[in-house]
């Protein structure tokens, strides 16, 4: 057995052709064959169901889940070796939620880039429970994000501040106001944050603990939906204020003060605990957690 081989059934797990994957892998339909096969006589037992379309067997997903296993030690090995020699480069993996992508990561990854041109990075948009569970499961190497619960398979440090507030629409009738009693919140019609979002669990618990009941006519996966909508003065919404600053300078959302709003909400970075560190998530981290918090927004 070898690393191609394992490459092979992994591409073709993936595109589920013999053909497919030689296209990808630069290799001959024959050769693809070839490797598949001494795979199955050396291990005794047949992984793929050559049938169309082609799908593995019971062995071939078992196999498969090792072989996942085995290149990623492979990878981190390789890894570790150029760490040792060389300045800080590799491929960082990072999970994020829309607004924090769109409002700090610019500034944050140009800088990185800037210093570290050798280091790519890829962002993943995802909800804060999809990104907790994703650093957890290795499916992206950090992430950035809001520190509602602790996860103690997770290391955490704090970047900045955030809170939720309440915005209209310029042409809302509340814009008048500066500053409006909870109660109220009764008689609006709301756009509101998608369930499964860390913004939209905060609310509902505030307006469930003033034993307030909106009445929602939207519920949106982002806050960039989100202020759209309340621009287009279909409703009121509850959403990050880093998330509005743009917004608020412009003119095109007008934020009301509530009192019971005013909570400081913890945004910051997690990885795996006990993880192997690359000399590029090493210097990541480093300089992220060296950053002032106001670092992060400028000065716009």
């Amino acid at each position: 057995m070898n690393m191609n081989q394992l490459e092979t059934l992994l591409t073709i797990s993936k595109t589920m052709s013999f053909r497919k994957a030689g296209e990808l892998l630069n290799l001959t339909q024959p050769a693809v064959s070839a490797q598949i096969k001494s795979l199955e006589d050396e291990f005794k037992t047949t992984l793929i169901d050559r049938n169309q379309p082609v799908t593995l067997t019971d062995s071939g997903k078992l196999f498969l889940e090792h072989a996942e296993k085995i290149l990623h030690i492979v990878e981190d090995l390789k890894q570790r070796l150029t760490d040792l020699q060389q300045t800080p480069q590799g491929h960082i993996h990072l999970g994020t939620t829309t607004s924090i992508a769109m409002q700090i990561l610019p500034r944050v990854l140009s800088y990185f880039q800037d210093q570290f041109p050798l280091i790519k990075t890829t962002i993943h948009s995802m909800t804060t429970s999809q990104i907790m569970s994703s650093v957890e499961n290795g499916a992206v190497d950090i992430g950035i994000t809001y520190l509602f619960e602790k996860n103690q398979a997770l290391e955490s440090s704090v970047l900045y501040y955030d809170t939720f507030e309440l915005v209209v629409s310029p042409q809302h009738p509340l814009s008048v106001y500066s500053h409006i009693p909870f109660e109220k919140l009764n008689d609006i019609p709301f756009i509101m944050l998608s369930p499964e979002t860390a913004g939209r669990r905060f609310v509902d618990q505030i307006f469930q603990k003033l034993k307030v009941h909106p009445q929602v006519i939207m519920e949106l996966s982002s806050s960039e939906e989100v202020k759209r909508m309340v621009e287009l003065d279909l409703g009121a919404a509850i959403i990050s204020k880093m998330s509005i600053s743009k917004e608020l300078r412009l003119g095109t959302l007008k934020m009301l003060k509530v009192n019971e709003l005013e909570i400081s909400h913890p945004v910051g970075v997690v990885y795996k605990s006990g993880r192997y560190l690359s000399s590029a998530l090493h210097q990541f981290l480093r300089d992220l957690k060296g950053m002032d918090e106001h670092q992060f927004f400028g000065s716009e």
